[in-house]
């Protein structure tokens, strides 16, 4: 019962107003993020587009150009303007990306020369999204397309042919995981379970920060404010209070992680959701989605995969806290408990980086077992391992996991256990706050 107490109180200080603000703001951003990004894909990649062209050559080659691009689907304007001021051009056109057709266009290539296009293109941000629905690239490339079959006409060549000579070879598509293949692309298959593998390492990381800020500067407190001492003296075992605090702050971190998840769920499918997911398997009259594709090659994750993987994350989490709870006694003032999270930090931001990279099976033996010795790696890589079949680096990690886990709880519980937990501290060669005032 008092256990039950304790844990209460422990959950009450955790899990505070501004607590529960905090996860319903960044859950709400999460979302409104994939929303934005779901629609600003669907804008950049649009079937439809208009193709501005101004015609300075004005011939009947050019006006073929013209009709030429109206057929292939485009929206064709074109407009009238002078000069070489092409921030005034655009201005006069009233677009963002205008294609010059200069005077002597059609002339040059009767004498067989190389003629110039103009492109101009207005760029408002360095954004990722907002250039990529930019037409002049689609437009040169039907030009350049139109003027090739023009020259292969003249050489007497038949439509045919000329498609023959644009795409010489069909290539069909494999792609094998162990024993099983489906025809798709491998980029196509790595670009969709990409997205959905970066999800994990995230919310890892961004726990494994929580956790660790939440416990060790709850610990520091309570040992500068004193109330530490009183609860130490309590009628509890300290093992109780110890087990109450690790349990409250474990709880927070893991309702934290289904917030996180949900949100990155969010803004991953709304950010993925745009793109179309029908593959073409380059087979005739076959086509497969990536979600089939996926289930093909057996890298879809079931139930058990995710229980296993919370798992993981779950004993991820305990580490970190036993851990914490250390760093947090070792805080003479609340300065310190800032800086105390380096180690941390830096135990989680080397798994994190490697694996967003590289595959770390794939790396030098040496360098492979220097990451896996940090705890931390084998829930970043949990997702990868159990996708491609990797069962005994993931259960290993897991074992592992476990056997560091009990060695952190069980220094932890030595400390709390023992007066030290109210004396020890780091201080670099300065008297901790607590010894001076032993002495006076």
């Amino acid at each position: 019962m008092k256990f039950f107490n304790l844990l209460k109180k422990e959950l009450g200080e955790l899990l505070t107003v501004q607590t529960i603000l905090s996860l319903v703001l960044i859950s709400g951003m999460l979302m409104l993020m994939g929303n934005l990004m779901k629609t600003t894909i669907k804008e950049a990649v649009k079937n439809e587009y208009t193709i501005t062209i101004d015609d300075r050559d004005d011939t009947d080659f050019t006006h073929q150009l013209a009709k030429a691009l109206e057929e292939s689907g485009a929206t064709l304007k074109t407009v009238r303007t002078t000069g070489d001021d092409y921030s005034a051009i655009l201005k006069e056109a009233d677009t963002e990306a205008l294609v010059i057709i200069p005077e002597g266009f059609t002339e040059k290539l009767e004498k067989d020369e190389r003629p110039e296009m103009i492109s101009v293109s207005a760029m408002k941000s360095a954004a990722a999204m907002s250039n990529v629905s930019n037409s002049n690239s689609g437009a040169i490339g039907l030009i350049s397309q139109c003027i090739s079959s023009t020259f292969a006409s003249r050489a007497g060549l038949t439509a045919e042919q000329v498609e023959l000579m644009q795409v010489p070879v069909t290539v069909t598509e494999q792609t094998v995981v162990k024993d099983k293949s489906a025809p798709v692309g491998a980029s196509s298959v790595m670009s969709s379970i990409m997205m959905k593998n970066m999800i994990l390492p995230i919310i890892v990381f961004i726990l494994i920060m929580f956790t660790s800020n939440m416990l060790i500067g709850a610990i520091s407190n309570e040992k500068i404010d004193k109330t530490l001492e009183t609860l130490l003296s309590a009628p509890v075992s300290r093992t109780a209070i110890l087990g109450a605090k690790m349990l409250a702050a474990a709880i927070i971190a893991l309702l934290n992680a289904v917030v996180y998840m949900i949100g990155f769920s969010s803004f991953m499918t709304g950010a993925t959701e745009s793109v179309s997911e029908e593959v073409s398997s380059q087979l005739v009259g076959q086509y497969i989605s990536i979600g089939d594709a996926l289930e093909r090659l057996g890298l879809t994750l079931g139930v058990t995969d995710y229980i296993l993987i919370g798992a993981q994350l779950f004993l991820t989490i305990m580490i970190c806290l036993s851990i914490s709870l250390m760093l947090g006694a070792l805080v003479n003032d609340t300065k310190q408990s800032q800086t105390m999270i380096m180690p941390l930090m830096i135990m989680a931001m080397v798994p994190y980086l490697i694996s967003m990279m590289a595959d770390i099976n794939t790396l030098p033996i040496a360098i492979r077992m220097v990451v896996y010795a940090i705890p931390f790696t084998h829930t970043f890589s949990a997702m990868n391992n159990l996708m491609f079949g990797n069962t005994a680096i993931f259960f290993g990690g897991l074992a592992y996991q476990g056997v560091v886990f009990v060695i952190c709880m069980f220094f932890a519980l030595r400390l709390f256990k023992s007066d030290k937990i109210l004396t020890i501290s780091l201080n670099f060669g300065q008297k901790s706050k607590y010894k001076k005032k032993s002495d006076k």
